[in-house]
């Protein structure tokens, strides 16, 4: 489906179709190797988003030059943090290969489990480098920090728009990548629904049509189509968790919250600092994974019987993923539906931009720099538009 982000699309999958095959709980083991992998591919996801994509806005402005604006002139004049983003992505891509077999499209999760342990080689590779990973974490949340605080009221008031948030919620309220129930939140911070386990997902998420876009529009059924749409990704989730269970990262979330005086944090910039909070938290969390014994275990695959759907979600790098599968007698899917994190940012994206359009362009001049202050309204989201798009029937 997506080879940006394939191991979201993998592993939620397997969710769907550990219910399916009817296994309530993996192994400790598999569930650990998941998790691993997980956090492997949110780390590069969110690496490769920051450094490549979006480093060249935040360090040289938005209205700098074209042929000076991306990843080669930040390795040329900041080597450092070029050389570090590379090497954060390339430490997420071992990870999911040394789980995989390979870092894009690999095969890992079968129903029930994993399909291989992790071998003694790879866990020490892994392991050796593991110190260096998260420091070079933090100092990106550092730049981070540094970039939006020397210009706060720009980047909190950029595209800003004020929005109801969605994302997965550990059972103690803590920020949670792999699985959990959901929680939405109004604008304010008042609760709409908590901790719903999400094969109920469908009682409180539709889907709204509109003919002139292949992306759907979900909304929150309560809040109706007109209020109801909401925001996912790493923004959301920061926003809506209790705390962070590992401390760097807790550390640097309590400090992006002590920055603002609302309940929620709303500004669409934002969506940088808070991913590489996460940044930082994956690299704890694949440090605590490597050290616990589970990890090298050989118990890999659960058993139980056959149900005939199955829903599976999980945090993708962007935002909540559900995969929702029904069988027949065959095991023949005979229905599928996905809710991609890019379209639930949809109506996100477009509101970013015409704020951002209301407020820089004049109507009567249309130049790059301006073009790029709605891109980067867009990039902030970090939208993969391959897998969020329906289409039924020929393309056009």
């Amino acid at each position: 489906i997506c080879g940006i982000c394939p191991v979201s699309h993998h592993l939620a999958a397997a969710k769907a179709i550990d219910q399916i095959v009817g296994v309530k709980q993996l192994t400790a083991t598999s569930n650990n190797l998941r998790r691993l992998m997980h956090f492997g591919q949110t780390l590069q996801s969110h690496a490769v988003h920051f450094f490549h994509l979006a480093s060249p806005d935040l360090l040289f402005g938005f209205n700098d030059d074209v042929s000076h604006r991306h990843i080669l002139s930040v390795i040329a004049e900041h080597p450092e943090i070029g050389m570090q983003g590379i090497q954060l992505r390339k430490y997420g891509q071992e990870v999911i290969k040394a789980i995989a077999g390979k870092r894009v499209h690999g095969n890992a999760a079968v129903p029930g489990g994993m399909n291989k342990a992790l071998s003694k080689e790879d866990h020490a590779f892994l392991l050796k480098d593991i110190d260096q990973i998260i420091a070079w974490s933090q100092g990106a949340v550092d730049l981070i920090k540094k970039v939006h605080l020397n210009n706060r009221q720009f980047h909190y008031n950029f595209a800003r728009i004020e929005t109801n948030m969605l994302s997965m919620i550990r059972e103690d309220g803590a920020l949670e990548l792999y699985h959990g129930g959901l929680r939405a939140r109004k604008p304010n911070g008042e609760t709409i629904f908590d901790h719903l386990d999400y094969c109920n997902y469908f009682n409180v998420i539709h889907e709204e049509v509109r003919p002139w876009s292949y992306m759907k529009f979900p909304f929150i059924v309560s809040e109706g189509m007109e209020k109801g749409w909401y925001r996912v990704g790493p923004l959301a989730r920061v926003n809506n968790c209790d705390f962070i269970d590992t401390p760097l990262a807790e550390a640097a979330r309590l400090e992006f919250k002590a920055h603002s005086d609302e309940a929620m944090v709303h500004s669409t910039l934002a969506f940088h600092w808070t991913r590489l909070i996460e940044t930082l938290h994956c690299a704890e969390s694949i440090k605590m994974l490597l050290n616990d014994p589970d990890i090298m275990g050989h118990d890999l695959v659960a058993q139980g019987e056959k149900r005939y759907e199955g829903i599976g979600v999980i945090e993708a790098p962007r935002g909540t993923l559900f995969h929702h599968y029904q069988v027949d007698e065959n095991d023949i899917v005979t229905k599928a539906n996905l809710i991609v994190s890019t379209t639930s940012n949809n109506m996100g994206m477009n509101e970013s931009v015409r704020q951002v359009a209301a407020e820089y362009l004049s109507g009567r001049e249309l130049t790059e720099p301006l073009l790029n202050n709605l891109e980067v309204a867009i990039r902030a989201y970090d939208p993969c538009l391959s897998c969020a798009t329906h289409a039924a029937g020929q393309m056009p």
